[in-house]
């Protein structure tokens, strides 16, 4: 376990507000000496303007200003949803039991008296930037559970409706049904199941990416063939809706992977690309190289395309970003982000372009192999 004072100093940067030159002087000094990013100022009005550029991660506040004072000063950051979060510790040479009192009550985490002390600073500042981020990770825990059980919630529950509503007329309507209709709800039980199946394949793997069980085991893989067996399993679902799937892939061309991950993204995209698609289009799938290490892969469709505030939602997890397929296909969104997090374990990057009624691609890459 490491130390509570134990900081990433390379990422945290702190504003330091104050109308007196030798305090802003003193505690830069002391906290440059300590490797932290400091950005001193020497007044409220400056210091929110700073803060709306480049966010802090932290905020050391003197209390008696001119014009306004620190109490205010804090007042207008939690005021700011954007700067609401960042954790402030007052400074002031006032040491009343009152003052500290309304420091805490105006939203202030700690409270310091001048003269500083080097060793009081460092430690105070350490322990508050430790325990932001502590909570800033506990809110993204608890975005991917309340994700999680959303999915498990409702979209398990529609896809579980449907096959059963299908196998109700089944066992109630056998004898009444034709050969033509049993095959058509044959059909259908065959495409639920497997919908479901892909739902609880993807439900079972970023479960076990969240408690850190996934194991990348990288090997020398053939990108045109195993892009194309990870196809197969869908094919039928594109046949459904007339849609073509052409590869634009050098038979050459390798990448450096673990199989299951690769073609769990692959499959994931293409079956967006299904859903998303109208009857009749058409999906390319593209490799080039991106850089000396990376391939570029990409997923080209004629569909529906995404709007920009949905593009800019997709790959997080505290935003639902689910919706129907141009058949009525079920979608939760889980899928983009099962394959942001494999594809960010090699190494790699994604993103997407998209116009709405002009299809979208989306990309990733993959290490290269000569």
């Amino acid at each position: 376990m490491k130390d509570l004072l134990t900081v990433d100093h390379h990422s945290a940067n702190i504003l330091i507000v104050d109308d007196v030159p030798a305090n802003l002087m003193v505690l830069n000094d002391i906290l440059e000496g300590n490797g932290y990013k400091v950005r001193p100022v020497p007044n409220g009005h400056l210091a929110l303007q700073v803060a709306e550029k480049e966010k802090p991660d932290l905020i050391l506040l003197d209390i008696m200003m001119p014009e306004m004072d620190g109490f205010a000063v804090c007042q207008r950051f939690k005021d700011n949803p954007h700067l609401a979060d960042i954790p402030i510790i007052f400074i002031s040479a006032l040491n009343d039991t009152q003052d500290i009192v309304k420091a805490f009550h105006s939203g202030g985490v700690d409270y310091i008296t001048k003269p500083f002390r080097a060793e009081e600073v460092t430690a105070r500042v350490a322990t508050h930037l430790k325990l932001h981020r502590q909570n800033i990770e506990l809110q993204e825990l608890n975005a991917s559970k309340d994700k999680f059980f959303s999915i498990i919630a409702h979209d398990l529950r529609s896809p579980f409706n449907g096959l059963l509503g299908l196998t109700q007329i089944m066992a109630e309507e056998l004898p009444s049904l034709t050969l033509e209709e049993i095959h058509e709800i044959a059909i259908d039980l065959k495409s639920s199941a497997t919908n479901l199946f892909r739902l609880l394949e993807n439900l079972l793997h970023w479960a076990r990416m969240q408690q850190g069980l996934t194991t990348i085991y990288p090997e020398n893989l053939p990108l045109l063939r195993t892009a194309s067996e990870s196809v197969e399993m869908i094919l039928d679902s594109a046949k459904g809706k007339g849609i073509s799937i052409v590869y634009d892939i050098g038979n050459d061309l390798k990448i450096s992977a673990d199989k299951n991950c690769f073609q769990t993204i692959v499959r994931n995209f293409v079956s967006n690309a299904i859903k998303f698609t109208n009857k009749g289009g058409n999906i390319t799938i593209s490799a080039t190289r991106d850089t000396e290490e990376l391939m570029r892969i990409s997923i080209k469709d004629s569909g529906i395309g995404i709007s920009q505030e949905m593009v800019k939602n997709l790959f997080r997890i505290d935003v639902k970003t689910g919706r129907p397929g141009t058949d009525g296909e079920s979608s939760t969104g889980l899928g983009l982000l099962l394959c942001k997090e494999f594809v960010e374990k090699h190494g790699g990057k994604i993103w997407v372009e998209s116009e709405e009624g002009k299809g979208s691609i989306f990309y990733f890459t993959m290490p290269y192999i000569e």
